[in-house]
């Protein structure tokens, strides 16, 4: 469906638009009289080592040169109290009132709070402000007392930052505004579509007696053959996608949407309604045969609407009510890639076409690597876009032994490499496919160079076992001229790497050594991290705390996407995670079964190559929480069910039997041989 049959639609079904559009605009101006604007006002404590600790070398009686890391543990057992709820009644009695909140400062690693009170009084939340940072200095006077420290070594509190005078907070009133906004013209639009769809069906429903010829819809006969016009598919939304995506980096988001707020994840939002619009309108119907994977997104779904749920009946803090609800919005967009990738496309040329110029765009991200890389530096952070912000704190340079880790337009070296690692797959089918092979060398075989040459530039284990699945997975299944000529290239490509870059072979091998004998300080520190984490798969074992609330700024980073599902969608969200992988690689495998030519046997296994990766680098890093690598791994998702849907019609094609003769032809008459 054109944009201007979709405005046409929309003209016609004026009475549906008008009115609820003016709704939502006078609630929205209703919201933004009656909703009080916010204060916040904040102060920052350090703890600080008693004189006592602090006459000792080399520190000379300054208490502030000893605020060292062994105060963080009480400086995190001072705000879990100050969290608690006594600590909050007791506030209520001292006036403590509107809603407050007590962490480590952002981007600290030393023992300093930062306190904060939220409320509408101005004059109330800084008084309130200055009983919060009194009440937690004795707080931990009352701790070191109860634990029956002598008052010489008691641990101080000093005040860094006086408690500040509040500052108005307008976002979370606009974005209220915004939502009842939007939800209105977007009620409005669906409606409009759906009665529209009707329409169309009871002019199709066949009757006894002929019935006069219809009339033409007015409108639907002026419409413009420019940009309005042009006809619009799945595929072409999708590239749009694609180029937004691998072309903006991925930690640049819309202020009041945060992580989620990639204009990808936009647009992939604006595109889950016009493929609704296009549906209800009549004009399309989803691809047969490609059920399954949407029925494995209805699994997850419901794991995350259970675990929305769970968070709202517990006394979740704002900022958890915040990622819950941004959780809800990153989850549609997952819902939208696979939903135009697996119904949307109609034509087994444009999936085609949709997945070579996602290996292209890809290589195109690979080769951004190996600038960030040989100039030691990344190209994303000189990217600025009016209206969009970092959502990720301290996006910088990272370095490895020697070496910059490269993230080209990535958020981390970590999601580059998880995603180079799941397309590569397709890169190395295409290269091989006999369809592409009148093609120069070079253009076939540039992305599969430039992906496999960047992962290893990454310097990350991830790089490596994704690379080692790749082969294990695609290799033996060749023929063996190819096999033994792949394991040659394989083989000549580490002495090259060695050459080329002198120490990068030497310090991933590293890596894995230090994997192995457990020496290595970031393998330590995940292995803490998957103690600390079950206190709260305890609490919340079934649904867990809420998709998208256990927040690094809340809690602590996971580095494991299957932990972090435990604890954010509990029981049911690790199956339903599960269920995704498997119905990835089932699909792979489906397409090799069912495929009649070698080109679609080999597409197959590519396909269960990337899902098997994806699978196994979860393992490794919180995947999915980082937009570009979730994005790739559900389009390809959603494109895995769409050939498989396309391989099953053609093989129910190619065994349908032939119409049984009718009953006027002439049969043929037996004789009698002699």
């Amino acid at each position: 469906m054109s944009l201007g049959e979709i405005w046409a639609i929309l003209r016609r079904r004026w009475y549906f638009m008008v009115p609820f559009t003016l709704l939502s605009l006078l609630g929205g101006s209703y919201l933004y009289v009656t909703v009080p604007v916010s204060y916040q006002s904040q102060s920052s404590v350090a703890l600080l080592d008693s004189s006592a600790v602090a006459r000792l070398a080399p520190t000379f009686g300054n208490p502030i040169s000893n605020a060292g890391g062994s105060l963080i543990v009480t400086a995190d057992v001072l705000i879990r109290t100050l969290e608690s709820n006594d600590a909050a009644k007791e506030l209520r009695g001292r006036g403590v009132t509107d809603p407050y909140t007590a962490g480590f400062a952002p981007a600290s690693d030393s023992p300093l709070l930062m306190l904060s009170v939220t409320g509408t009084d101005r004059a109330k939340v800084l008084r309130e402000t200055n009983t919060l940072t009194t009440f937690a200095g004795e707080q931990l006077s009352a701790l070191q007392a109860a634990a029956k420290v002598p008052p010489a070594y008691f641990v101080q509190t000093a005040p860094v930052v006086l408690p500040q005078t509040p500052v108005a907070k307008s976002k979370s009133r606009y974005q209220d505004i915004a939502a009842v906004v939007i939800l209105g013209v977007v009620s409005a639009f669906l409606l409009s579509i759906l009665m529209e769809g009707v329409a169309v069906v009871r002019r199709r429903r066949p009757t006894k007696r002929a019935e006069p010829r219809a009339r033409r819809p007015r409108g639907t006969g002026r419409l413009r053959t420019g940009a309005l016009g042009r006809r619009v598919d799945a595929t072409a939304v999708l590239t749009v996608y694609l180029a937004l995506a691998l072309f903006i980096p991925s930690n640049l988001a819309l202020p009041a949407l945060g992580g989620v707020g990639t204009p990808a994840n936009v647009f992939a939002l604006l595109g889950l309604l016009w493929y609704l619009a296009t549906w209800l309108g009549g004009r399309v119907l989803p691809a047969p045969g490609t059920r399954l994977v949407r029925v494995a997104l209805c699994v997850l779904g419901a794991a995350v609407l259970a675990a929305y749920v769970a968070d709202a009946m517990r006394e979740s803090s704002h900022q958890e009510v915040l990622g819950a609800d941004r959780g809800l919005i990153g989850f549609l967009v997952w819902v939208s890639l696979v939903v135009l990738t697996s119904a949307g496309v109609q034509e087994r040329g444009r999936l085609d076409a949709l997945m070579r110029r996602l290996v292209v765009l890809g290589s195109v991200v690979a080769a951004i690597g190996f600038y960030d890389f040989f100039a030691a530096t990344n190209i994303a952070d000189s990217i600025h876009i009016p209206g969009l912000q970092t959502s990720v704190a301290q996006v910088s340079v990272m370095d490895r032994g020697a070496f910059t880790r490269p993230r080209a337009t990535t958020a981390q070296p970590l999601e580059f490499a998880g995603m180079l690692a799941i397309l590569l797959p397709f890169a190395i089918q295409q290269a091989l496919d006999p369809v592409r092979r009148h093609l120069h060398a070079a253009r076939r075989w540039g992305p599969v160079v430039l992906m496999a040459g960047a992962l290893p530039l990454s310097v990350s284990r991830t790089s490596i076992i994704g690379l080692l699945l790749v082969a294990l997975v695609m290799v033996p299944r060749w023929k063996p001229a190819r096999r033994w000529a792949a394991i040659g290239v394989m083989t000549g490509s580490v002495a090259v790497f060695k050459v080329l870059v002198p120490g990068l072979i030497g310090t991933i091998t590293g890596l894995f050594a230090s994997f192995l004998s457990n020496s290595d300080s970031s393998t330590q520190a995940r292995t803490v991290k998957y103690s600390a984490i079950v206190p709260y798969l305890k609490e919340h074992p079934l649904f867990g705390r809420g998709f998208g609330t256990f927040t690094p700024d809340l809690y602590f980073f996971t580095d494991n996407q299957y932990m972090l599902s435990l604890a954010e969608m509990g029981v049911l969200g690790m199956v339903a995670l599960l269920t995704l992988f498997v119905t990835g690689i089932h699909q792979g495998g489906a397409v090799r079964r069912l495929a009649r030519t070698e080109s679609d046997r080999e597409l197959g296994q590519a396909f269960f190559a990337s899902a098997v990766v994806a699978m196994v680098s979860s393992a490794t890093f919180d995947s999915l929480s980082f937009p570009m690598f979730a994005g790739m791994f559900f389009l390809v998702l959603g494109a895995g069910a769409s050939y498989l849907g396309f391989i099953r019609r053609e093989a129910a094609a190619t065994a349908a039997p032939e119409p049984a003769p009718s009953a006027e032809s002439p049969q043929p008459q037996l004789v009698e041989s002699r």
